[in-house]
């Protein structure tokens, strides 16, 4: 897997990427989960979103969020964190300025930044949110989301209740003109200690739904 570095406001930003097949093969940015709680772009489900988009064609990119790894710089509460989220999706569309469509996929505190980016880029198509962590942060700015997608949830998860997850999807649920997927599996914990697979069928499904127009 090809290693790029993205020049970003912090300084250095690593990052994996896989290049599509097609002139204007679709794009997707993948983002890990907490930086302070050892997450990183290897994280286990970070990588299985990555290539559930790259083996559906996708020019797909993960990145280590500033001060992971070899990136240069400090936490910052995800406040630059959402800059390098929009650095890293700014290189992505200059790499594949043909893309069809773009999707953002995050998993854990990436999924609250990939939200946040959404909102600030009109031009997403979809998104999938894996452990959203809605008792944590505020996701209220999410008025109104401008993109369907998929909340991905464990019905063991100890960290965030379900309840917290379901509260947010029902309000995203009372707008027009989006449709919210969410799906609970009830085996899975926080983590999905041992529950990979379940992870890639059920948002390979959705994409594949999506994808071939027949989403529900």
């Amino acid at each position: 897997m090809p290693e790029v570095i993205l020049a970003g406001a912090a300084g250095r930003i690593e990052a994996r990427y896989s290049a599509g097949k097609t002139e204007n093969a679709p794009i997707a940015l993948i983002l890990h989960p907490h930086p302070k709680a050892g997450g990183h772009m290897n994280n286990p489900v970070t990588v299985q979103l990555f290539h559930l988009f790259m083996t559906r064609g996708f020019s797909v990119l993960r990145f280590n969020f500033r001060g992971v790894q070899k990136s240069q710089g400090d936490f910052d509460s995800g406040i630059g964190e959402l800059a390098d989220a929009a650095t890293a999706l700014d290189w992505l569309q200059a790499k594949n300025p043909t893309a069809a469509q773009f999707w953002v996929a995050g998993y854990d505190f990436g999924a609250y930044i990939g939200m946040q980016l959404l909102m600030r880029r009109p031009e997403t198509d979809g998104f999938i949110s894996v452990s959203p962590p809605t008792n944590a942060y505020d996701f209220s700015f999410l008025a109104p989301c401008p993109a369907s997608g998929m909340f991905l949830h464990g019905g063991n998860d100890s960290i965030v209740p379900t309840s917290e997850v379901d509260r947010v999807v029902a309000k995203l649920r009372t707008q027009k003109g989006i449709t919210i997927d969410h799906e609970v599996v009830q085996d899975a914990n926080h983590f999905w200690t041992e529950q990979l697979s379940e992870v890639e069928r059920h948002v390979g499904a959705y994409l594949d739904r999506r994808l071939s127009g027949h989403a529900e």
